[in-house]
């Protein structure tokens, strides 16, 4: 039903900076939590940071103060701004939404950090 896609990623140097953006279709109700995850090869898809309809945020650890998660309802969109970027943050991200208690996710886009 919900179909996610997400954009922005890319190739970066250490150091620098990524915006990543998602868009939401085919949304007939409210959509409630958003987030973004990221996978790694070879290892689990991780929470990055997640945001409440009222704007309420969560951070993994590894993200926190460096990070910013946003989100424009009108426009069914939520955002991660990324600074000072480490070689450990390269993983494919993931947008999620929650809609009515089902979770949808995006084909996810590739972050590349280079040392």
């Amino acid at each position: 039903q919900v179909q996610l896609v997400e954009s922005g990623g890319g190739l970066v140097q250490a150091g620098g900076s990524l915006s990543l953006s998602c868009s939401a279709s085919r949304v007939i109700f409210r959509i409630d939590t958003m987030g973004w995850y990221r996978q790694a090869p070879g290892k689990q898809r991780e929470l990055v940071a997640r945001i409440s309809t009222v704007g309420s945020t969560n951070y993994a650890d590894s993200v926190k103060g460096r990070s910013t998660i946003s989100r424009d309802n009108a426009k069914n969109t939520v955002y991660l701004q990324m600074n000072s970027l480490k070689p450990e943050d390269t993983a494919v991200y993931y947008c999620n939404a929650n809609v009515r208690g089902m979770n949808y996710w995006g084909q996810g886009t590739q972050v590349t950090v280079s040392s």
